[in-house]
C-alpha cells in the first residue's frame, strides 16, 4: 500500500511538491514569530544600549567625608588613589563586567575674582589618558595642578603660573550666593592647560565637570593628583567610584541577572546602613528594553496568527482540490469494498506525506530565514544560538495535518454516488454557510472585545486582526462569484465567448469562491503589514521632527527671556536657521496646560509643524499683532521727573520704580528710584544692564505704607542723563492711550505728561505697575486641545496673564497635542519682573552653520544638551516597535508565496478537467482566440479582483483593529500620530502583489493554451 501512496506521489509530483511547499511555509511561519521574537528582543535590547546616555551605562558610588572629623577622631583617611568604601566596595567589584575609575573632589577658591563662582579641585584615576595637553605638561610632582583653556584665557593664566587655592563651603545664608573659606591657603604650579578628548565619555561617567553652572563658573574643573588634593588643608571632601558597565555586564543574555544583582546592591547599602550613595540610572535603560520587548511581543504575533491560519487554509483548499480531481479513482476503491483504513491511506496518504515533508523542512527553513532576515535587519543585534524556536513547530505541523484530514472529510464520509459525479457541489450547503457566518460572528465579537479592552492585544483580541482579514475574504467570495457568473452570461449573450468562458469556469468551479477567499486573504494580509509598517514610519517621522521641535534643538543655560532673544538675533540676523524659545512655568493646578514662548518671527523658518490647521506664516501674524514699539531710553543712566500731590505728611506713601530690558541682551531690572513726596523731584539712577540701551516694561508705585483715599502722580518725563541723550518725547509720554494700568487707577493727560490719580476705594495690592501698551491686552495664543479651562495661562513671571484665543492648532511643536503657543517677544514685554527662562532653547533648522556652537558660546551662552532630530528617529528606529515591524514585511512576503502556492496547485488540478472540456469546445467550432482567452483569463480574472479586494479587506481590517497596535510603545507621545497610511504606498504594494500573481496565473494558463488550440486544429 506504501508502494502505491509512493507511485502515485511520483505520478503527481507537481501537485505534491506544491502542497509540500505549502505545509514548509506553514511550519516555517510557526518557527519564524518564535525565532525573530528572540532575534528582535536582543536587537532591541542591543539598540537601547547603544544609544543610551552615559549616566544610563553605569553607577556611581558616592560618599562624603569630613577629613578633620576623622582626623579629631584616630580614624585613618582613605588612601590616596584608592576609596576604602569596606563592604560597598566589595559588593561593587561582585558585579561582574563593570570597570572601576576612582575619584574625589572638593570646592576650591582663589583663582577667580568672583565669589560666586567655586572651582572644583578634582582627582581622577588616569585622568592624563583622557586629557588633551594644550600647553605645558600633565601631572608630574606633587603641587602640581591642570587647568582648563577657556578658565586659563579668562583669567589670564598659563602654564608655569603659580596660583594660591584654599577649600571653600557655601554661605549658610541662602541670600547670599557666595562661597567662604574653609581651609588654608596652598600655593599650586600650574603644570598645564588641557581640553577634554571627549567631553562625553564613558570615563567621565556622569559627573558633569565639563557642565557650567552658576555655582561653579564655567565648567572646567582642576585636575590634580591624589597626593596634592589630600594634602592641601580642606574639610569635607566627596568620594566616588564610577562603575562603568562593559559589554560583558550588558551582554542581552543576562540582563535580567543584571538587573537582580543592582536590587542586590542597594538592599546591601541599606542593610549596611552606610552613608554610601548608590546613583544610577541604569534601572531605567532596563525598563525601557523591557518595555521595547513587550512591544515586539504584542506587534509579532498580529501577523504571526493570520499566516499561520492562511498557511492552513492554503492546505486545505489544495488539498480538496486535488481530492475533487481524484474522485473517480477514490469512487472505484469504495467501489470495490474497500476497508475504512484502506481508503483513508489511499485518499489521505499522499497529501499526507507530502505537508509532514514540507514540515520537517519548514523547522529548518523558518530559523534560517529568520537568520538572514535577523543578519540584514539586525546588523548589530547579533542572532542567538539554539533552536528553542523550535518548540512551536510540531503544533505547526499538526495544524497542517489536521488541515489535511477535514479537507477529505467528504472522501470518508460521502457516499459513493456523489465522488461519481462529474461536478460536485459548490460549498452553498447549510454547512458551508454555517462556518461563514461562524467567521463573521467572531471577527465581530473579536473587534468588540478589542474596543471593550481598550485594545488589550490579549485573548481573542489578538486574533482579531486574522479573524476579521479572513471574514471579509468569506464575505468578498460570497458575494463576488454571483455577480461574476451574471456578469459571464451577459457576455456569453453578446457574443464574447472568451471572457463568457473565462466567468463561467469561475463561477461554476466547486473551489473558486475557497481559492477565491484565500487569495483575498493573502492580499490582505500583505495590505495589513502595509499599513502598520507605513504608519508606524509616519509616526517615527512625526515624533522625530514635531516631538522635537525642529530639526536641532539647542538646551542652554539659564537666560532671561530679552537675553536669549537678543543672543539668538545676533547670531542670525536675517532670521534663516535659529529661533529662540522657552517654555511658560509650569501651573500649580492639573487643568494647567504647558506653553511655549517662541520667536514667532521666525516660526515658519525653523520649527517643524503639523500638517493639519493653519500653517506657521498665518499662527505668526495671529500672535504677533503690529504695535508700537515700546519706550526707550539709550542710558545706563535713567533720570524720571515726577510730581505728586495728596500724599499725607509725615507718613509712609509710594516708592517709584521702573522696570526696564536690556536692548542688547544683557538682562533685566527693577530699579527703586525713591519715596515720592508732595512736590516735583527728578529720580535718577544708574542701571548696569542698560549700558547699550533699555526699554521701558513699567513704571511701578509700591505702597510702603497704606493708600491715601486720593492721590495724582504726574509723570513728566523719562530720559537717560549725559551728553546727547534725549528724553522720551512728552507728546508719547503723556498720551494715556500708549500706557495700561489696573482698573483703579485712572490715567489722563495734563499739560505737562501722563496724570496717574488713585481713586478710593484703592486696590489692596501692594504695587501697581502702569505698563507701555507695546503688547496686546490680553495676549494673543494659539491654543492645541480645544478650550482652555480659563483665559488666563501663567506668564514668564510664573503670575496669571490674562490671553485671547486665535485660533486652535493640532499641536504645538515639542509639547503635544494639549498646550499653547505665545510670542516670546511680547510675552517678556507683558511682564515686569521676568526671571530666567525655563528651559531655555535655540531651535536650528538644517541650515545652521557647522560651527553653531561656537556661534553661540560667543554670545554667552552654555549649551547642555544638543538634541538632533535625525538623531532621534534613529533612536525611535532602534526600539521595539520599530524592530518588531520587519516581521510583517516578512509576513506580507510570506502570505504572497502562499497565494502564488495556491494559484499554482488549483491550476495544476483544474489543468485535466478544463484542457478536456474546451477541447470538446474546440472540436464542436470554438475558435482559438476565444479559446485562449479562457485558459488565459480565467485566473488571471480572478487575481486582479481578489487583489483590489484584498487591499480594502485589508484596509478595513486596520480601521477596525490597527488603532490598537503599540506602534509608538505602550507609553505613545502625545503628538498628533498619523493612524492610517499612505494611499499611494497601499496602491504601489498592490500593484507588487498584483505583478506577481498575475504573473503566475499567466504562466500557469500558457501551457493550456497551447494545449487547448492544438488540439483543436486536429
Amino acid at each position: 500500500m506504501i508502494s502505491l501512496v509512493l507511485v502515485m506521489l511520483w505520478h503527481r509530483r507537481g501537485q505534491a511538491f506544491t502542497l509540500a511547499l505549502l505545509g514548509l511555509l506553514a511550519v516555517t511561519s510557526a518557527v519564524a514569530a518564535p525565532a525573530y521574537l528572540i532575534a528582535a528582543d536582543r536587537a532591541v535590547a542591543v539598540g537601547q544600549i547603544a544609544t543610551a546616555a552615559p549616566n544610563e551605562l553605569g553607577l556611581v558610588a558616592s560618599a562624603v567625608q569630613d577629613e578633620r572629623a576623622a582626623t579629631e577622631d584616630g580614624a585613618p583617611n582613605p588612601a590616596p588613589g584608592g576609596l576604602q568604601f569596606g563592604d560597598v566596595a566589595t559588593a561593587l567589584i561582585a558585579l561582574p563586567g563593570f570597570t572601576y575609575v576612582y575619584s574625589a573632589e572638593y570646592h576650591v577658591i582663589g583663582i577667580d575674582p568672583n565669589p560666586a563662582n567655586a572651582v572644583r579641585l578634582v582627582y581622577r584615576q588616569d585622568v592624563c589618558a583622557h586629557l588633551r595637553i594644550l600647553t605645558g605638561r600633565c601631572l608630574a610632582a606633587e603641587g602640581d595642578v591642570l587647568l582648563g583653556e577657556h578658565t586659563a584665557q579668562r583669567l589670564n593664566l598659563r602654564a608655569g603660573d603659580s596660583i594660591e587655592l584654599r577649600s571653600a563651603v557655601p554661605s549658610p545664608d541662602p541670600k547670599k550666593k557666595v562661597w567662604l573659606p574653609d581651609g588654608k591657603p596652598r600655593r599650586l604650579l600650574i603644570a598645564g592647560t588641557y581640553r577634554p578628548a571627549e567631553p562625553s565619555a564613558g570615563y567621565w561617567g556622569a559627573r558633569g565637570y565639563f557642565t557650567a553652572t552658576p555655582e561653579t563658573g564655567p565648567g572646567e574643573p582642576i585636575f590634580t593628583a591624589a597626593t596634592t588634593q589630600q594634602t592641601m588643608d580642606h574639610g569635607r571632601i566627596t568620594l566616588a567610584m564610577d562603575g562603568r558597565a562593559g559589554p560583558a555586564a550588558l551582554h542581552p543574555d543576562r540582563l535580567g541577572q543584571l538587573r537582580t544583582e543592582l536590587q542586590n546592591l542597594n538592599q546591601s547599602t541599606a542593610d549596611l546602613g552606610m552613608a554610601v550613595q548608590i546613583d544610577t540610572e541604569m534601572t531605567a535603560l532596563l525598563d525601557r528594553i523591557d518595555i521595547g520587548q513587550s512591544s515586539t511581543r504584542l506587534l509579532v504575533p498580529v501577523l504571526a496568527v493570520p499566516l499561520i491560519l492562511l498557511a492552513c487554509f492554503a492546505i486545505f483548499l489544495t488539498v480538496g482540490y486535488g481530492l475533487e480531481a481524484r474522485q473517480g479513482e477514490l469512487a472505484v476503491v469504495a467501489l470495490r469494498g474497500s476497508r475504512w483504513w484502506t481508503r483513508w491511506w489511499l485518499a489521505a496518504g499522499e497529501s499526507l506525506i507530502a505537508v509532514l515533508a514540507g514540515a520537517l523542512c519548514g523547522c529548518l527553513i523558518g530559523q534560517l530565514l529568520v537568520n538572514a532576515v535577523a543578519a540584514i535587519v539586525f546588523p548589530d543585534g547579533g542572532i542567538p544560538a539554539g533552536w528553542s524556536s523550535l518548540r512551536h513547530a510540531p503544533l505547526a505541523a499538526g495544524a497542517a495535518l489536521l488541515s489535511v484530514m477535514v479537507a477529505q472529510r467528504r472522501q470518508f464520509v460521502g457516499p459513493v454516488a456523489a465522488l461519481l459525479r462529474r461536478n460536485p457541489s459548490t460549498g452553498n450547503g447549510r454547512w458551508a454557510i454555517a462556518a461563514e457566518a461562524l467567521a463573521v460572528l467572531l471577527a465581530v465579537a473579536a473587534s468588540v472585545q478589542l474596543v471593550l479592552s481598550q485594545g488589550s492585544l490579549t485573548g481573542v483580541g489578538l486574533f482579531a486582526p486574522a479573524i476579521v482579514m479572513l471574514a471579509l475574504g468569506l464575505l468578498a467570495a460570497r458575494a463576488l462569484l454571483p455577480l461574476i457568473s451574471r456578469y459571464a452570461v451577459r457576455a456569453l449573450h453578446r457574443g464574447r465567448l472568451g471572457v463568457a468562458l473565462a466567468g463561467l469556469q469561475l463561477a461554476r468551479r466547486p473551489g473558486a469562491g475557497r481559492l477565491f477567499a484565500l487569495l483575498v486573504a493573502t492580499v490582505a494580509v500583505a495590505g495589513y503589514a502595509t499599513c502598520a509598517v507605513d504608519t508606524a514610519a509616519a509616526g517615527r517621522a512625526v515624533e522625530a521632527t514635531l516631538g522635537t521641535g525642529a530639526d536641532r534643538v539647542l538646551t542652554v543655560q539659564a537666560a532671561q527671556p530679552q537675553q536669549l532673544l537678543s543672543a539668538v538675533r545676533r547670531i542670525d540676523p536675517e532670521g534663516d536657521f535659529a529661533m529662540a524659545v522657552t517654555r511658560l512655568p509650569p501651573g500649580s493646578s492639573t487643568t494647567d496646560v504647558p506653553g511655549l514662548a517662541v520667536d514667532s518671527t521666525r516660526l515658519a523658518a525653523v520649527a517643524a509643524w503639523p500638517g493639519d490647521g493653519p500653517g506657521p506664516d498665518e499662527v505668526a501674524d495671529r500672535l504677533r499683532p503690529e504695535l508700537p514699539a515700546p519706550p526707550a531710553f539709550p542710558g545706563p543712566d535713567v533720570a524720571v521727573d515726577v510730581s505728586a500731590s495728596g500724599l499725607t505728611p509725615g507718613t509712609k506713601g509710594l516708592r517709584l520704580q521702573v522696570s526696564v530690558s536690556s536692548l542688547t541682551g544683557l538682562g533685566d531690572a527693577v530699579i527703586e528710584l525713591g519715596e515720592l513726596q508732595n512736590r516735583s523731584g527728578t529720580y535718577r539712577q544708574r542701571i548696569v544692564v542698560c549700558q547699550e540701551g533699555c526699554r521701558i516694561d513699567g513704571i511701578g508705585l509700591a505702597r510702603t505704607g497704606s493708600f491715601p483715599t486720593t492721590a495724582e502722580v504726574v509723570i513728566r518725563g523719562v530720559r537717560a542723563t549725559g551728553p546727547d541723550r534725549e528724553a522720551l518725547p512728552v507728546d508719547r509720554l503723556a498720551d494715556p492711550s500708549g500706557w495700561r494700568t489696573s482698573p483703579d487707577v485712572r490715567l489722563a493727560r495734563s499739560p505737562d505728561g501722563l496724570r496717574v490719580t488713585f481713586a478710593a476705594p484703592v486696590s489692596e495690592s501692594p504695587l501697581v505697575w502702569i505698563k507701555p501698551a507695546s503688547t496686546p491686552d490680553p495676549i494673543p495664543v494659539a491654543v492645541a486641545g480645544g478650550r482652555l479651562p480659563a483665559d488666563v495661562i501663567n506668564g514668564l513671571d510664573a503670575k496669571p496673564t490674562l490671553i485671547t484665543g486665535t485660533g486652535t492648532l493640532p499641536a504645538v511643536p515639542q509639547l503635544g497635542r494639549r498646550a499653547v503657543l505665545v510670542d516670546l517677544e511680547y510675552a517678556d514685554r507683558i511682564t515686569v519682573t521676568a526671571g530666567p527662562g525655563n528651559t531655555p532653547q535655540i531651535w536650528l533648522n538644517a541650515a545652521a552653520p557647522p560651527d553653531i556652537l561656537d556661534r553661540v558660546s560667543a554670545q554667552g551662552l552654555t549649551v547642555v544638551a544638543d538634541v538632533r532630530s535625525d538623531q532621534v528617529r534613529r533612536r525611535l528606529e532602534q526600539q521595539g516597535p520599530a524592530q518588531a515591524l520587519w516581521f510583517h514585511v516578512l509576513a506580507g512576503a510570506l502570505a504572497v508565496l502562499l497565494g502564488a502556492g495556491a494559484l499554482v496547485l488549483a491550476a495544476a488540478v483544474d489543468r485535466r478537467r478544463r484542457v478536456e472540456d474546451l477541447s470538446a469546445l474546440r472540436s464542436q467550432g470554438l475558435r482559438p482566440g476565444p479559446a485562449g482567452q479562457a485558459m488565459l483569463g480565467t485566473y488571471p480574472a480572478l487575481v486582479a479582483v481578489a487583489v483590489v479586494v484584498g487591499l480594502l479587506a485589508g484596509a478595513v481590517a486596520w480601521l477596525v483593529t490597527g488603532w490598537a497596535l503599540p506602534l509608538a510603545g505602550p507609553y505613545p507621545p502625545d503628538l498628533p500620530l498619523p493612524g492610517r497610511p499612505r494611499v499611494t504606498v497601499l496602491l504601489a504594494v498592490g500593484a507588487v502583489v498584483l505583478l506577481v500573481h498575475t504573473a503566475v496565473a499567466v504562466a500557469t494558463g500558457r501551457d493550456l493554451r497551447r494545449q487547448v488550440t492544438g488540439r483543436g486544429t486536429l
